[in-house]
């Protein structure tokens, strides 16, 4: 799982996703925080505001008369004359207690002067505080176990020689505010979810757009090395267009450099091929002249056709196999008509070799025509491909290769004139052409045609 993990993170594609879920899911939740805040801020200034409103507009209708407060029986707030509409205001006395010889900082409530019709609740004091003469305060308390916001302002009515201090509370439910707050992180949790699924959606787009180059580089890339296409064609962004005109000026040295190194071997097998033809056409030269002769040009074939081999420099070639098979069987059923072979083919849909068009040529021919000599009446040819190899596996019904051979026929510097008739030196060129794709070639007795089979892996 942790490889399976690491390996996913390799790609772009994953690292460009996973930083927007982590800014997404982290940053989101952040900016939802500081707004909840900042809301709930803002509401608690705004009923401290309305509380503190309500508060003027009741002290402005107190009257004091011969030290006796004298309060209307309704007040233009409908909700102060409600039963138990939520909206109190209460008037208590105080006067400063002393401890201690001394006065207390916080003075302590004393009894009740006047309520709001709405107040129906005993007046409980230990739970409200009294301000210094002039300053206010706002608080929560609970009223019959509900919790209530308060706001509470001392002030003095009469005059310096009989002072009437009292301090005015006025008290609302937290309940309605509660609500508020709730239904608000309600539309803010389902906004801020909306909004992350959005901005997943645009990330997701975002990113596709983004690393369309490379998925196109990529494409380019697997057309090359399947033979459909020579070069890099598509448009790219200044950063990668660097990187493909240097891969298509690549592709292009490579492709030139081997026709020219093909051209040069071919020029040199004919200039040598010209000169032991006409030596071998010499009355006086004797048998064992004439076989060594032939084993000089078998040599100089053998060894051109190797070094003409495109090998690891095609990595970027790909060739269908199913229309070389086609074409090589359609012509070896020519040339052995009189044998009446029968055929045998299982090749899987859109098979790729990874090479050069003429090595495959070069070994399918070879071990084709090699088990038609050897075969009596049939031969299976079965060419399968996976994400990892592709493998070929030809068998025939002839009497096989000798067990003293099998290991021989792979070795390195064995003669290839001591193969048996019918695998003779064209194994040594099939041999060197799957070496040279760092592939693997196995000799073995087939099972169901009791002839020789050969099993061809190579790594894609």
């Amino acid at each position: 799982m942790l490889n399976s993990l690491k390996k996913s993170l390799r790609s772009l594609k994953t690292r460009v996703l996973l930083s927007a879920l982590l800014m997404i899911f982290i940053l989101l939740p952040i900016v939802g925080l500081i707004i909840s805040n900042a809301y709930e801020k803002h509401m608690l200034a705004s009923l401290k505001n309305e509380l503190s409103a309500y508060s003027y507009s009741i002290l402005a209708i107190i009257e004091i008369e011969n030290s006796t407060l004298v309060m209307p029986e309704q007040l233009l707030e409908t909700q102060f004359n409600v039963s138990q509409s939520g909206l109190y205001a209460v008037l208590s006395s105080s006067f400063p207690t002393m401890q201690n010889n001394s006065v207390n900082k916080r003075p302590t409530l004393s009894n009740k002067l006047w309520s709001s019709q709405s107040l129906l609740s005993p007046w409980q004091t230990e739970r409200f505080q009294q301000p210094h003469l002039g300053d206010s305060a706002f608080y929560q308390a609970e009223i019959a176990t509900q919790p209530h916001f308060v706001y509470s302002l001392s002030v003095s009515y009469g005059s310096e020689q009989q002072p009437f201090p009292m301090t005015l509370h006025i008290i609302k439910q937290q309940k309605d505010l509660t609500q508020m707050m709730a239904e608000f992180h309600r539309q803010l949790m389902l906004g801020l979810a909306g909004l992350m699924l959005i901005l997943l959606l645009i990330q997701y787009l975002w990113s596709l757009w983004t690393l369309k180059p490379l998925k196109t580089l990529q494409t380019e890339l697997s057309d090359v090395e399947q033979g459909k296409s020579d070069r890099l064609t598509g448009v790219y962004p200044t950063e990668l267009n660097q990187v493909t005109e240097q891969l298509n000026l690549l592709l292009n040295a490579e492709q030139k450099q081997r026709q020219r190194y093909r051209n040069a071997l071919s020029d040199l097998a004919h200039s040598l091929k010209t000169p032991l033809a006409v030596i071998q056409t010499q009355a006086a030269l004797s048998l064992l002249t004439q076989e060594q002769l032939s084993i000089i040009n078998a040599i100089i074939e053998h060894q051109l056709r190797k070094a003409q081999s495109a090998g690891q420099s095609s990595w970027y070639l790909g060739t269908a196999v199913a229309p070389i098979a086609k074409k090589l069987l359609n012509s070896l059923e020519k040339i052995y008509r009189d044998k009446s072979l029968l055929f045998v083919v299982h090749i899987t849909d859109e098979c790729n070799f990874k090479g050069d068009e003429a090595d495959l040529l070069e070994i399918l021919g070879n071990l084709l025509d090699n088990a038609c000599k050897a075969a009596k009446q049939e031969i299976q040819l079965e060419i399968s491909h996976s994400s990892k190899n592709m493998m070929i596996v030809i068998e025939d019904d002839g009497a096989g290769i000798a067990p003293d051979l099998k290991e021989e026929i792979l070795q390195r510097g064995t003669r290839v004139d001591t193969y048996q008739q019918g695998h003779g030196i064209g194994l040594a060129i099939v041999r060197d052409l799957v070496n040279s794709y760092q592939g693997s070639m196995l000799i073995e007795s087939s099972v169901r045609l009791k002839g020789a089979k050969f099993t061809l892996n190579f790594p894609l």
